[in-house]
Formats: C-alpha cells, structure tokens, sequence
C-alpha cells in the first residue's frame, strides 16, 4: 500500500556510501517536512549457467547430484541476503532515528532496483542513492552500473550522493536555459530545502543570449527574498567549467538538469550527465 504523502526515499545497499546516503535523505526529509523511507532490494538471481553447462561432462549420474547441490547452494545464498538486508535496514534505522528522524520506513523489496523504483515512483518526492554501489567501491572513475538507467527511467529529483555529509550551505544551479534548468530554478525558489542557502546561478555559455538568461532566472530565484543569489557567467567546456567553480566557491551541492531524451545525442556529442557524475566531488541533484 503506498503511503499518502511522498517520501524521500533512501536507496541503502551497503556500500561504503550508504552512511552518507542516509544522512543526506535525513537533511532532506526534516527540511522539507516529509517522511522518510529506507529501501534495500534483494535480487535472488543466480548465476548458474556456466556451472550447470559444466556439469554435464561428468556424466548424467553426476549432473544430477551437483544440480541439486546447486539448488541447495543458492537457497543458501537467497537466505543470506534476507539476512544481510534485514541487518542494512535495521543499522540505517538506527542511524537515521540517532539523527532526529523519529519514524523511519523500512522497506525490504524483491526483485531488482530500476524494477522497484519505478513502482514506487510515484510515492517519492526525493530519491538518494550513492554515485557507485558495492560493486565499483574504491573506483572513483566509475560510477553505479544501474545510475544511469535509474536517473534515465524515473521523473522525481534524484540526489546523488558522492562523498561523506556535508549539511550544505552554499548550492550551486548549472543553468543553460532549458526546460530541465527552468524547472531547477522554479523548485529551487520555491522549495523550503534551501531557504536561507547561498545560490550560485551559473551559466556557462559563449554565446551573447548568456546575460539575458541568467537576468531572468535570476529574477526568479529573488522573487521569493529567501535565497542569497550570485549570478556568474562562465566560458569554456561546460563540465570542467562547473567542476573548477564548484571547488574555487566551495559549493556543497550542485542541481542540474539530467540526461537528453535522446540517446543518439548523448552518443554522438558525450553525456554532460555522465561526465559531471564522474568528475564532480559533490553531490548533484538530478532533474528530468
């Protein structure tokens, strides 16, 4: 049963991120005055081809025996992960309950995560999860194997975490006058998570259109009399542009629009996307 007000939503899987992952869904949730879910899939999918195709050069008798061993095998490794993601939730509850969040939702889903987010989409106001999972730990040149699918399958804002929490003071708008970073601009003029922050809006855009559309989402963002606005135009490649701002402004968090539509696109010219989640040290905030 989904629950009436949206969530946000912490994606945990135990990877060295998950920490920072639930205490950036704690930031976020007490903010903005919502409720917090923690969300650990189990994926009971096995890899037994190669054993099982092996198996029959051994003989039929044999064959047999070691099937069922496979069997026996992978109901172990099926009650160990049951066992693993119900010690994960309990470990973030604590975690997120130690740092003010009275009545965490713990969910337990089977199946794989693009499969369960996207049923539970619309009951996220927020997703967090960590820039790369178990699998690529330590690899600060890749990230999550899934990320992009997840970023690419759903509609909600999507924090993507990359580094140890940080309360964020200062926030940074990747801003080029598209859809995606009008909307950045509206939810963050509106939105009470980042009352009282320090907004950079910047653009990066050699083009001479730059000023008018930084004076207009500027004007935007002061409507409201709740942001400290600063507004830069910047030239040059657009990701190491922002990258090199974000570390000389010390900024704690970047929100930007997320992937193209188009596929063929990301292919041809390179995804700016891909190429901010890699290089950036800070967490992004991902729009579609």
């Amino acid at each position: 049963m989904k629950n009436q007000q949206p969530n946000v939503l912490a994606c945990i899987d135990g990877a060295m991120l998950t920490e920072a992952v639930c205490d950036y869904a704690v930031w976020i949730a007490q903010r903005v005055n919502v409720p917090l879910e923690l969300l650990h899939t189990i994926n009971h999918h096995h890899e037994t081809a190669t054993t099982t195709n092996l198996s029959g050069n051994i003989g039929l008798g044999s064959q047999e025996h070691l099937l069922e061993e496979i069997s026996e095998l992978e109901q172990q490794q099926s009650k160990l992960k049951l066992k693993r993601g119900k010690l994960l939730l309990q470990a973030a509850k604590n975690h997120v309950i130690a740092a003010g969040i009275s009545d965490p939702i713990c969910s337990k889903l089977h199946g794989g995560l693009i499969e369960s987010l996207i049923e539970l989409e619309e009951n996220i106001r927020v997703l967090v999860l960590g820039v790369r999972g178990q699998v690529h730990d330590n690899q600060a040149n890749k990230i999550g194997a899934k990320l992009e699918s997840v970023i690419r399958s759903l509609h909600r804002p999507i924090l993507i975490v990359n580094d140890k929490f940080k309360a964020p003071e200062r926030i940074m708008i990747a801003y080029d006058g598209s859809k995606a970073a009008d909307k950045a601009v509206d939810m963050v003029a509106v939105s009470p998570l980042y009352k009282g922050l320090s907004c950079h809006l910047v653009c990066v855009n050699n083009a001479d259109t730059a000023a008018k559309l930084l004076e207009q989402a500027t004007h935007k963002l002061q409507a409201t009399g709740h942001l400290e606005i600063t507004s830069v135009k910047l030239t040059g490649k657009a990701d190491q542009a922002l990258c090199d701002y974000q570390q000389q402004h010390d900024i704690d968090l970047t929100v930007m629009g997320a992937f193209s539509h188009n596929r063929l696109h990301d292919m041809v010219l390179g995804s700016f996307t891909h190429k901010m989640l890699v290089n950036t040290n800070k967490p992004l905030l991902l729009l579609r």
